[in-house]
């Protein structure tokens, strides 16, 4: 089981085999969602700025160097999905109550109202998140303290809300405002207001229009000048709660990496339409698991307002630099990507339509023969294998040294250039590159060396040299068993037993980490009949492989049979699993036994080389 942070010895010796195996980082992965609470503090929603959150920190602290959050936008009331968040305003959400009620914020909640909310939540005796309640209760105890804040402001928080505002009104004035409109119209979702100014408000189509538009921002703002103070010390409070969490993770060897959606919200949406190419969308070409694609209905950056014609940052690339350093500055693990194709050489189809090609979608930037799109193509019509479709990821056939920096520049000029701006480099850069990457893709990440992922899970087992094998796995990557769109492990495995498919994988593990095993055959028909060890056995392949970067999630740490998200289905069961309140009473993988078959995986020299720290392995494994 998990060594407790107070027990020297034990976290010592897990801290020696991780480096032992050259293992950088280390990477608890959790949703902001799905953290648990301290005992008497549940309100149906998780939050790392909570105690619960606070106990996750310290019990990973020595062994785990960072936590993978999930996004962490402000998400709908119809929607849990924090893929479909705001890339600037945070979730409130996330914000703790219970610190609300505490001399620290003057007590701007009551105690009644946040045990009212705990006393009521009706998922208190369930892992699951209460969304639709917390959403509402979480808004009125919001506005409660808003009152109180206004009824007897502290001059200390009051000072330090008048410089966040300034410091953050690029994206603020914007978000608060929508707020704002949203009471107006008496809905959050900006296409069904009934007046298009106020749906076009910062996209202009004229001098006259901008002066109109201005007029009515001015009306807007004085008619809900409250709402919209409200809103921005919500945006405060939590921002101020993250920065002190972090500090505390810091202070603990733990650093939080963010995760970057490729969607864009509502709010977004209707802040930057003008930054937007009219009339497209961002999705994923036709594929085995889907016949006409998947039409995620995001909209798509222009790219003419992405750059200007000398090459520097446009109004959507410093928009998207802003961004990127907001996260850098915010999360000093760096940041995950979400759907590295989606920046690089992104599928896009016309609104309305399917994301086939026979209905006119295609690659943005890889195209040339497309009657719209050619006039964004990187690639020339001599690059492509015009035999292959166009969504085929091998159909750019060459690329010279100077496209693949023009497919690359957005990683350039934009994430890189922000990380390095706050105080990082491309190493805090996660690229979450699973699944075909078109050639285009691969070659940027091959030119800028970037962190992809490889998920064991999905190793192909008919095919030898397949990248997520254990024996493929590069040492400049994030090896994991399992995302948190993937069933846990051990559900994985247990699908595994007595098929072929089972077999053919119980085959590949037996080479890459019994290869000096004269019982080979045997290994194989464990591995293909024995949960408990197929399991393992897959936790020990990534630790084995040469990987520096290591991400594992909470449901396979803690050993949990149930799953956070299943791709291409709706309802309350995706985003709703919590890890249990009394977490600590349950029994995690054996780290110590997994590190100890991964050292001797390695091969006998390796073992003999580390032949005493496998023995005080064995030890504390027991």
């Amino acid at each position: 089981m998990l060594c407790k942070t107070d027990d020297k010895k034990r976290v010592k010796t897990i801290q020696k085999a991780l480096k032992a195996l050259n293992k950088k980082n280390f990477a608890l992965i959790m949703h902001g969602g799905s953290f648990p609470s301290a005992e008497g503090e549940n309100t149906g929603f998780g939050t790392i700025n909570s105690n619960g959150g606070k106990e996750i920190i310290d019990y990973a602290s020595g062994i785990f160097n960072a936590i993978q959050l999930g996004p962490a936008g402000k998400t709908k009331s119809c929607d849990a999905s924090p893929y479909t968040g705001t890339i600037f305003s945070g979730n409130p959400l996330f914000v703790d109550l219970k610190q609300l009620t505490t001399p620290e914020w003057k007590c701007i909640l009551s105690e009644e109202t946040f045990r009212e909310i705990v006393d009521n939540n009706p998922n208190k005796n369930s892992t699951k998140t209460a969304y639709s309640y917390i959403y509402a209760k979480q808004a009125e105890a919001l506005n409660e303290a808003w009152q109180n804040f206004k009824a007897k402001p502290d001059k200390k928080l009051l000072k330090e809300f008048q410089e966040y505002k300034i410091r953050n009104d690029f994206w603020l004035d914007k978000d608060s405002l929508y707020e704002a409109l949203s009471i107006e119209h008496g809905n959050d979702y900006w296409p069904l207001w009934d007046s298009e100014t106020d749906k076009n408000l910062f996209n202009p189509k004229s001098i006259e229009e901008k002066m109109e538009f201005a007029k009515r921002i001015e009306e807007i703002s004085k008619k809900y000048e409250d709402d919209i103070e409200k809103y921005k010390f919500i945006q405060f409070v939590l921002n101020k709660q993250n920065e002190k969490t972090r500090e505390y993770a810091l202070e603990n060897g733990i650093k939080m990496i963010a995760d970057r959606q490729v969607a864009f919200s509502d709010r977004d949406t209707w802040a930057y339409q003008s930054l937007f190419l009219d009339g497209w969308m961002l999705g994923c070409p036709p594929d085995y698991f889907s016949k006409d694609g998947q039409a995620w209905g995001f909209p798509v950056m222009n790219p003419d307002s992405m750059y200007n014609a000398d090459g520097s940052l446009g109004e959507g690339g410093l928009l998207m630099k802003n961004l990127y350093k907001k996260m850098f500055r915010e999360n000093p693990g760096g940041v995950r990507i979400d759907h590295i194709v989606g920046l690089i050489d992104p599928w896009v189809y016309k609104a309305g339509k399917k994301p086939k090609i026979e209905e006119g979608a295609g690659r943005l930037y890889s195209s040339p023969e497309h009657p719209f799109l050619k006039q964004f193509a990187i690639a020339t019509m001599d690059d492509l294998d015009m035999e292959l479709e166009a969504d085929k990821e091998k159909r750019v056939k060459t690329l010279s040294k100077k496209q693949i920096k023009e497919y690359g520049r957005l990683i350039e000029k934009i994430v890189i250039a922000a990380a390095e701006e706050e105080g990082l480099d491309k190493n805090a850069i996660v690229c979450e590159d699973l699944g075909t990457l078109t050639n285009p893709v691969a070659a940027v990440m091959k030119e800028y060396k970037l962190q992809g992922m490889r998920l064991t899970q999905f190793v192909v087992p008919e095919k030898p040299e397949h990248p997520y094998r254990c024996c493929n796995i590069e040492k400049n990557a994030w090896a994991m068993v399992g995302t948190h769109d993937n069933e846990p492990i051990r559900m994985w495995a247990e699908s595994m037993i007595h098929t072929h498919e089972g077999y053919l994988h119980a085959k590949n593990l037996a080479e890459d980490l019994f290869a000096e095993c004269e019982n080979k055959d045997d290994i194989i028909v464990k591995l293909t009949d024995d949960v408990d060890f197929l399991t393992e056995t897959k936790l020990v392949e990534i630790f084995a492989s040469k990987a520096e970067n290591i991400q594992i999630f909470f449901t396979d740490f803690f050993q949990i049979c149930d799953v956070y998200n299943r791709p291409g289905t709706s309802g309350d069961q995706n985003w709703s699993l919590r890890l249990p309140d009394n977490f600590k009473d349950m029994t995690p993988i054996n780290l110590a036994n997994i590190l100890k078959l991964a050292i001797i995986a390695r091969g006998s020299e390796f073992a003999q080389k580390n032949a005493k720290l496998v023995e005080e392995l064995e030890e504390i494994s027991k």
